[in-house]
C-alpha cells in the first residue's frame, strides 16, 4: 500500500491519498430505500395497466374468417352479425361472440332400412351436403350447434327417403337409381329453411338388398328376364311368320298379275301379227316379198348341223320362189 500511496502523492501532491469509502447500507439510508420502493411500485402499476389494456384490446377484437359467421351477443341478444372476413370490434366483457360455420358441410347419414311399394326391404346409405344460410335463425332454433342440425337433417331426409321409396317397386328403384336422389331431394322441399339451413344435395352412396335376400331376388330377377326374353322371341317369330306369309301371298298375286299381263300382251301381239299378215297378203307386192322372206327363214331353219346342202325339186314352192326370183 505504501507504493500506491507514494504514487498518488507524486501525481496529486496537494491532495492526501483518499481513503476508500463504504456505501451506506439500507439501514443507514432510509431515503434511498424509499425511492427504490416507489420506483418499483410505479413499474408494477405500469405493467398491470399494460396487461389489463392488452386483455381489454384482445377481448374487444373480433376476427372473422371466410368460412364462418361471427355473431355479437349482448345479454343473450344478437346485436350484430359479421359474414365478411376481416377485423371488427365489440364492447369488451359486455358483448360475447358466437361462431357458426359458413362453408358447405357434409353429413353422412346412418345406414337405414326402407320398405318398397311391393314390401321388399332395401338398405340405404346416403349423405347430405348442407350449409347455414341464416345464422340468426340457426342460433335461435338449434342453438348454433352442428350436431343438433345433423339430427334434424337425418330425420327429415330419412322421412323423405322412406316416402319416395315406399311409392316405388323394387324393380323401379333398381332401374331408376340415377333419378332416386333427385326425387328424395325434391320431396324434402323447403323444410329446412325454418332452421336457417339449406340442403345443397342429397346423394345415395349405396342402395342395395339385405345380404340374406340378394340371392333369392337375383334368381327371381333372372327368371323374370328369361320369361320376358322368351316372350319377345315368341312374339318375334310370330311376326316373322306373319310377314313371310304376307310376302308369299303378295309374290303369288304379283306373279299372277304378271302372267295375266304377259298373256294379254302376247294376245295383243298375235292379233297385231295377224293384222300385219293380212295387210301383207292383201297387197301382191308385199305378199311376194313376204313369201320370199318366209322361204328364206324356212331354208335357214332347215340347214342345220354340218350338212349345208339343200336339194329342192323344181315344183317345190321354195324352188319356185328362187326360180321366180331368177
Amino acid at each position: 500500500m505504501n507504493f500506491w500511496n507514494q504514487f498518488f502523492h507524486n501525481i496529486y501532491p496537494g491532495r492526501q491519498n483518499p481513503q476508500p469509502q463504504m456505501e451506506p447500507s439500507p439501514q443507514k439510508n432510509p431515503e434511498m430505500v424509499s425511492r427504490a420502493v416507489k420506483k418499483m411500485k410505479r413499474v408494477v402499476i405500469f405493467l398491470i395497466i399494460l396487461f389489463a389494456a392488452m386483455i381489454i384490446a384482445l377481448n374487444a377484437m373480433v376476427v372473422t374468417e371466410a368460412n364462418e359467421y361471427k355473431m355479437i351477443q349482448q345479454f343473450g341478444k344478437i346485436v350484430t352479425v359479421y359474414s365478411e372476413p376481416g377485423l371488427k370490434f365489440k364492447l369488451p366483457f359486455v358483448q360475447s361472440v358466437r361462431q357458426v360455420p359458413k362453408m358447405v358441410l357434409i353429413y353422412d347419414l346412418p345406414i337405414s332400412d326402407v320398405i318398397t311399394k311391393d314390401k321388399k326391404t332395401m338398405v340405404a346409405d346416403s349423405f347430405v351436403l348442407w350449409r347455414v344460410t341464416d345464422p340468426v335463425i340457426f342460433l335461435q332454433t338449434l342453438n348454433g350447434n352442428v350436431s343438433n342440425a345433423e339430427a334434424r337433417i337425418s330425420t327429415i331426409v330419412y322421412n323423405s327417403m322412406k316416402n319416395v321409396i315406399s311409392s316405388l317397386t323394387q324393380t323401379e328403384i333398381i332401374s331408376g337409381r340415377d333419378k332416386l336422389a333427385n326425387a328424395i331431394f325434391q320431396n324434402i322441399g323447403e323444410g329446412m329453411h325454418q332452421y336457417g339451413i339449406e340442403l345443397v344435395a342429397v346423394e345415395t352412396k349405396h342402395l342395395d338388398l339385405p345380404d340374406e335376400n340378394k340371392q333369392a331376388v337375383y334368381a327371381r330377377m333372372i327368371s323374370e328376364r328369361n320369361n320376358i326374353a322368351a316372350s319377345y322371341t315368341a312374339q318375334g317369330e310370330s311376326e316373322a311368320k306373319q310377314i313371310k306369309t304376307q310376302t308369299d301371298t303378295e309374290i303369288t298375286v304379283r306373279i299372277s298379275q304378271a302372267n295375266a299381263e304377259a298373256e294379254k300382251l302376247m294376245a295383243e301381239g298375235e292379233s297385231r301379227y295377224m293384222q300385219i299378215l293380212a295387210e301383207a297378203y292383201a297387197d301382191p307386192e308385199k305378199a311376194d316379198f313376204y313369201s320370199f322372206v318366209r322361204s328364206l327363214d324356212a331354208v335357214s331353219a332347215a340347214m342345220v348341223g354340218n350338212n349345208k346342202t339343200l336339194i329342192l325339186t323344181k315344183d317345190s314352192p321354195i324352188a319356185e320362189i328362187f326360180y321366180g326370183a331368177g
